[in-house]
Formats: structure tokens, C-alpha cells, sequence
């Protein structure tokens, strides 16, 4: 059959087709949930599946749900919004394109609130409520129950009601979750609250090493571990729950992971607290923005000075609470992903304040390969055109190199989810980080998010500023004799999101650097996101024991880097 416009026109057979109605939903909130006005993005998910919560079930996966979103501002409660053919959705741009069939349906709004920030720009963005900005489950955000429907193409057109009467309940206290190890310390960032307009904290995790209380007078190293949000710490007192049911991971593809993580989780505890390990203040650091989960730790013209926030505020109350040397040849970070790419930047943008950085799996560190796309040279994003044909990018692999998503599918989802880089995912977040501000307060963006098009300006203002590859190039004179020996860099040659590809070309610099980088580079075969440098466990062990991993090199390069009259003694029983 043909379709055109939502419309059944002509048969294979050649019989006459009856028009589809596409589906309509009018969406309300009662003033029980919310007396205020509303702003924000409505969001419709539509699931084929049989249980769960649609709103649970978008990702770029070959299953995901349908999704439809349109902008709301000043929503009173107990008025109407509808969301129909002309909402923005994906992977279905319209609902004149939703199939027949039968559905389960959900409507959800991610609560915005209004930014009067210190550039004059006045913004509405969905805050982080300690969640780790993520939608679905954000605390405040209101969502409809689950509503079966039937789609049979011939409907009067009445729309569908759904009613926002549920309410994302607050996250508990991470302070609750300290311990004798584990201690959770927030801070109020002068720079950051400036920035924001409204008061902004910093907060981490911090794990004391063995022997903290009955060594009183030792001072210990400090190694960050930078990546996503942190609810917790991955260190488990208490040995394994006999009791746990086995569940299925399907990135792994192995069953009882969770077993498994709470296995190695109560592994790492015994060998923190055991004999001859390192005994070092471990972080990990929760710092979202109201554009993703977290700030990937460096200043920035659209989140703000989160770098200096960290280096200069939240580092030095850390080290004075729990008696860190507080000196750059006692700091060592690491990270895969997100934290790899913010390892390799923090250490390049603070050279002297870190002596190493373990870098795993990074985002694109050199932007000539943006993943798949070179923001240089290329036009467009999402194809690769000749005179006659066009090819659409990939945006995910597995290890065969089995596609389950395009980058113009992926960037479609996070349209939306959220216009003006909102969306609360990576694309978007890459924008709030390295773009300059938009005349309109929201990132610029690096390309038009329905078609692809690159913004040759913007690209320029990301070399310049974050594409961590030209300006090692460009500083290497000055930067190199900063950096010798403190660089270690891993990924797998089949990552699934192909940042391989730019540590190649990375790796080509490093290699014939003047002066010398003696950097490590290596590569796991057909290793897939996040291989961390571990070439003799796969992915869902080796990745749940970077501490391990990391905190013995940091202690050899240490030992052979301190400078004169460093303590290197207090720390070491």
C-alpha cells in the first residue's frame, strides 16, 4: 500500500483505500498536582509492548517505543493540550504514520523552570532533582497512567484523554548512605550560583582509605573517577545477597549480572580495606546541569564555569576534610565514556594540577571524527551524498558491526524529547557543552536537528575550544612537556558508538609528538563501549574494576615523579 499524508490511498491490489485517521490525545493535570502553571515538554509514548511503562521503554534499541512531544508554556491546570499529527515524534516523525494496531499508552511532562542567568540570557530548562536529569524518572515531573488503545485507522477523531495525575516522588538522601568508608560531602559553588542566578551545589562521593582513623597524621593522594551521575558508590560492605533474583543484561548479554556487580562490588571492598592496596581518597563526583547528568567537568559558555567549580571550590574542601596532600603530583583521574573524554580534558586543562590520567573509551576526542562524522569537512550529519546516491551515517554497532540505530534516528528521538538541546541526552549535551550561546539564550547548534546540515561557525568554535586533539596540537609546545607520561588511553576497535575513530587520529600525533608524549595507547580487538585497557576480562567485569586498574600505576608514577621532599611515607602502611 501507498501511504501519503497518513492517508491509505491505493492497494497493492488496486482497490480504494479508507482514509486512517490518525490518533489525537488531549492531556491534562489537575490542580491537586500542580495549583502553578506548567512549562515544559509533553511528552506521548506510545508502546507495543505488553507490560511495563511506555515511558520506561524509549532508547535508540530496534524496540523502542513511540514517542511525540510538543513545547508547553503557562499550562494551567485542568486545561487542555492536545498532541496530534502535527507533534514532532520518533522514530515515527507523525502519528499520521502510526501503524494499526494495538497500543499501550502514556503521557508525561518534564517540568521546566525559568534561568535568569549572569549573561543576560533568561532560559527555561528541567533542573536536576537529584536524579541525574533523567526524565522518566525525575522527581516533580507529572505522568497519566497506562492506557490500552486500540488504532483501527477509523476513529471519529475524538481525541484520546489522558490525565496527568501522577507525580514523581523526591530520591532519598544520598547522606543515608554513608559509612565508616564512604562519606558524601556537598559544597555551595560561588561561581557556579553566580553563573545560575539561584544557588548551585557541588557534591561526591568520597571514599577514606583503610587506616584513616587510626593514622591520623597521614595525608593521602586523590584520584577522581569522572563519568555519569552517581547515586552511589560501587563499594559493597556486606557480602553478596544469597537472595537476589537473577536478572538479564542485555548489553552484556548475560544473566544474573546483578549478581555479578554485587560480587565485584564486595570484591573491591576487600581488596580496598586488605593489605597492600593503595590506600588513597577515591571520588567520584556528582555535578549535573540542567542539560544532562553531568557538567563533563570543564567551563563551559552554555552550563557555565563548572570546571574552575570543581577544580578550585570542590577539590581543596575535599582534600581539607579528609586530609588530602593537596598537591597536582598527588592527583591522578580516570573515567571511561563521558569520564574518559572529561579524564583527558581535565588533565589537559589543568596540566599541573594532575599527574595522570587513565582514559577509557572517551567521546570524541578529536572531532575530525565526531563518532562518524567529520564537522570539518562534512555538510551533513546524518548522510554521505553523491551525485546519485545517499547514505545514511550509523549511529550504533554491535561487535559484527550490526546496526540498531542511524545518527539521524538518534538525534530525531532527542528532538523529541526536548527542543534547544533539552532533551537531557548525549547529542544534545555534546552542544551545551562545546557550542557557543544561541541568540535565543539555548546552545547553537552544530547541526539542524530535523536534516543534518552543519553549521560551519559553530564547528570552528568547537575546534578551538574542545576538540581535544587540535589543541593538543596547537599547545603541544607548551602543553607536551606538562603532559610526558601522563596520558593512558584505551578503547575497544568495534565501540559500539565508534569512538575508536578518533583515537586514531589522536594516536597519530601522540606517537611522533616533539618532546615526547610517552602515552599509552591500546586497543581491545572486537572489544565493544567501554574497554578500559583490560585484555584479560571482557567488558561487564573489567569495567567494575578501574580502581584496581588505575591506583596502582598511580602509586608507581608517584613514587617516581614526586618532587623533592614530598611525603611519600604517611600514606603508604
Amino acid at each position: 500500500m501507498v501511504l501519503a499524508a497518513g492517508l491509505l490511498l491505493i492497494g497493492l491490489d488496486g482497490s480504494a483505500q479508507q482514509p486512517v485517521r490518525p490518533l489525537r490525545f488531549a492531556v491534562t493535570f489537575p490542580a491537586a498536582r500542580s495549583a502553578a502553571p506548567i512549562d515544559g515538554r509533553l511528552l506521548v509514548i506510545i508502546s507495543a509492548d505488553t507490560i511495563g511503562e511506555p515511558r520506561k521503554q524509549v532508547s535508540d534499541n530496534v524496540n523502542t517505543a513511540q514517542l511525540y512531544g510538543i513545547d508547553v508554556d503557562g499550562w494551567r491546570p485542568g486545561e487542555t493540550r492536545i498532541v496530534d499529527a502535527s507533534a514532532f515524534g520518533a522514530p515515527l516523525p507523525s502519528l499520521s504514520q502510526l501503524p494499526r494496531g494495538r497500543y499501550r499508552v502514556q503521557a508525561l511532562v518534564n517540568r521546566y523552570e525559568t534561568f535568569r542567568r549572569s549573561d543576560g540570557h533568561t532560559v527555561k530548562l528541567p533542573p536536576d532533582r537529584g536524579e541525574g536529569q533523567q526524565w522518566s524518572v525525575k522527581p516533580g515531573n507529572l505522568y497519566s497512567s497506562v492506557r490500552s488503545v486500540v488504532h483501527d485507522g477509523a476513529s471519529d477523531g475524538a481525541p484520546i484523554a489522558l490525565v496527568l495525575d501522577q507525580e514523581i516522588p523526591a530520591v532519598a538522601d544520598f547522606a543515608t548512605k554513608q559509612s565508616k568508608y564512604v562519606k558524601y560531602i556537598k559544597v555551595r559553588s560561588e561561581r557556579l550560583s553566580k553563573f545560575w542566578g539561584r544557588d548551585v551545589h557541588l557534591a561526591a562521593w568520597v571514599l577514606l582509605p583503610e587506616g584513616f582513623e587510626s593514622h591520623p597524621d597521614a595525608r593521602y593522594p586523590l584520584v577522581v573517577n569522572h563519568g555519569h551521575f552517581p547515586a552511589e558508590l560501587e563499594f559493597r560492605e556486606t557480602p553478596p545477597d544469597s537472595a537476589l533474583v537473577p536478572d538479564y543484561s542485555a548489553r552484556f548479554d548475560l544473566r544474573g549480572y546483578n549478581r555479578i556487580q554485587q560480587q565485584l562490588s564486595h570484591q573491591f571492598y576487600k581488596d580496598w580495606t586488605g593489605p597492600g592496596f593503595p590506600r588513597a581518597l577515591l571520588v567520584e563526583i556528582q555535578h549535573p546541569t540542567p542539560y544532562y547528568d553531568d557538567s563533563y567537568a570543564v567551563n563551559s559558555a552554555n552550563n557555565g564555569p563548572y570546571g574552575d567549580a570543581i577544580q578550585y571550590e570542590l577539590i581543596p574542601e575535599i582534600e581539607r576534610r579528609f586530609r588530602g596532600i593537596g598537591q597536582g603530583w598527588a592527583r591522578f583521574t580516570f573515567g571511561g565514556s563521558t569520564g574518559g573524554w572529561e579524564a583527558m580534558a581535565v588533565q589537559m586543562f589543568y596540566p599541573d594540577a594532575y599527574n595522570g590520567a587513565w582514559v577509557a573509551c572517551p567521546d570524541p576526542i578529536d572531532f575530525r571524527a565526531y563518532t562518524v562524522v567529520d564537522i570539518y569537512k562534512d555538510t551533513n550529519a546524518y548522510y554521505a551524498a553523491g551525485p546519485f546516491k545517499r547514505v545514511a551515517r550509523p549511529g550504533q554497532r554491535n561487535y559484527l558491526g550490526h546496526l540498531s540505530t542511524t545518527l539521524e534516528q538518534s538525534n530525531h528521538r532527542e528532538l523529541a524529547l526536548g527542543t534547544n538541546s533539552r532533551s537531557g541526552d548525549q547529542w544534545d549535551v555534546w552542544e551545551s557543552v562545546y557550542s557557543p550561546v544561541g541568540a535565543n539564550g539555548y546552545p547553537k547548534p552544530i547541526w539542524d536537528k530535523r536534516t543534518g546540515t552543519i553549521d560551519r561557525s559553530v564547528a570552528e568554535y568547537w575546534r578551538e575550544n574542545y576538540d581535544l586533539s587540535h589543541i593538543l596540537k596547537r599547545d603541544w609546545a607548551t602543553l607536551g612537556p606538562k603532559l610526558r607520561g601522563k596520558l593512558r588511553i584505551y578503547v575497544g576497535d568495534m565501540d559500539n558508538y565508534y569512538l575508536n575513530n578518533a583515537v586514531y587520529l589522536v594516536e597519530q600525533f601522540l606517537r611522533s609528538a616533539t618532546p615526547a608524549a610517552d602515552a599509552v595507547i591500546d586497543y581491545g580487538d572486537r572489544a565493544e563501549h567501554c574497554w578500559n585497557g583490560d585484555h584479560t576480562r571482557s567488558n561487564a567485569y573489567s569495567r567494575l574494576r578501574y580502581p584496581q586498574m588505575v591506583l596502582p600505576w598511580a602509586v608507581e608514577r608517584m613514587l617516581m615523579t614526586a618532587p623533592a621532599g614530598a611525603d611519600l611515607k604517611s600514606w603508604r602502611y
